[in-house]
């Protein structure tokens, strides 16, 4: 089968598509022949190795796939690796049915960013009625679908960030009440100017470095930031008499500690799922790369090019 492996971390010229054996599944898990695999911002981490889980070469990249089973049952995946390749396996606790209604590229869209931008509300930043919300990179994957989430889930006025005009009108056009340039000088002032002069209850961010600095200080008093990536690769420090002094929370979230817990896997991902096929929730879809254009999937996606989920197609 065709894959795409890397023999040494580092930058998108270590991508290389390669002929490796078919993979056998084992006990309890399942060979799914893969029509999509779903990329995500992690795996540029993954590939520098500087993600939060750690690997070891060589390495097929790809942490979700949809396809196939032998059985003929069409599902979507989450896999440790491997999902750059015709071919995956998966444990059959981390596989789940794709329902009519919803096309595998939405599945995928659903299955990590989808879970994540529902976790973020509801297990995280817990959501109050009302609450006002800044999402960061309201264009991206997580972000676009957070956007959608948020007046459904309760939210009273939400707020995207996204770097160009044409990704701050997606941004408005999914239900974004306003959307803010993060590259001003004054994102505090003008986040609290976007949420009509007054301090934001929740923000969803994924940038770190001033982006986060910029959120955290706009908060309300109780306000949570939840940070759940680092697309800055800029780590920040945050004090404790700051926070006690602003009654503010930090709060982190990784999707991969809801693996294993079914209910936290199952039941939400129904959920999206429902939303989907009924049209209230439109995962944004962006382009669908051929295997061999991985390495410049992997240069837009790191050069912050992109919208949307980005699929590679194996078969190409």
């Amino acid at each position: 089968m065709r894959a795409v492996q890397i023999e040494e971390f580092g930058g998108p010229d270590v991508l290389q598509v390669v002929d490796l054996p078919k993979p056998e599944p084992g006990d309890g898990q399942v060979l799914i022949e893969v029509s999509r695999a779903g990329m995500n911002f992690a795996d540029t981490h993954q590939r520098e190795n500087s993600y939060l889980a750690r690997f070891e070469t060589p390495l097929v990249l790809g942490g979700e796939v949809a396809g196939r089973t032998g059985d003929g049952r069409r599902v979507v995946a989450m896999i440790p690796s491997g999902g750059y390749a015709e071919y995956a396996v998966a444990h059959e606790a981390a596989v789940f049915p794709i329902p009519d209604g919803v096309d595998d590229g939405e599945a995928l869209a659903l299955l990590i960013q989808g879970l994540t931008a529902w976790h973020l509300y509801r297990t995280s930043a817990k959501l109050a009625e009302g609450e006002s919300v800044v999402v960061v990179s309201g264009a991206g994957g997580v972000g676009s679908l957070a956007v959608q989430l948020g007046h459904p889930f309760g939210a009273g006025r939400v707020i995207a960030t996204a770097s160009t005009e044409e990704k701050r009108e997606l941004a408005r056009s999914l239900g974004a009440d306003a959307a803010v340039d993060p590259a001003v000088e004054d994102l505090k002032g003008a986040l609290i100017e976007a949420n009509e002069g007054n301090q934001v209850d929740v923000v969803l961010e994924m940038s770190g470095g001033r982006v986060f600095d910029a959120a955290a200080e706009a908060l309300a008093p109780f306000g949570r930031i939840v940070a759940y990536g680092i697309a800055s690769r800029e780590q920040n420090t945050v004090e404790t008499g700051r926070l006690m002094r602003k009654s503010r929370a930090v709060v982190g979230f990784w999707l991969m500690h809801c693996l294993g817990r079914r209910d936290m896997i199952e039941e939400p991902l129904a959920d999206l799922f429902e939303r989907t096929a009924r049209g209230e929730l439109k995962p944004q879809i962006g382009e669908t790369y051929a295997l061999s254009d991985v390495r410049r999937a992997h240069e837009d996606l790191q050069g912050r090019r992109t919208s949307g989920k980005l699929l590679l197609d194996p078969s190409r």
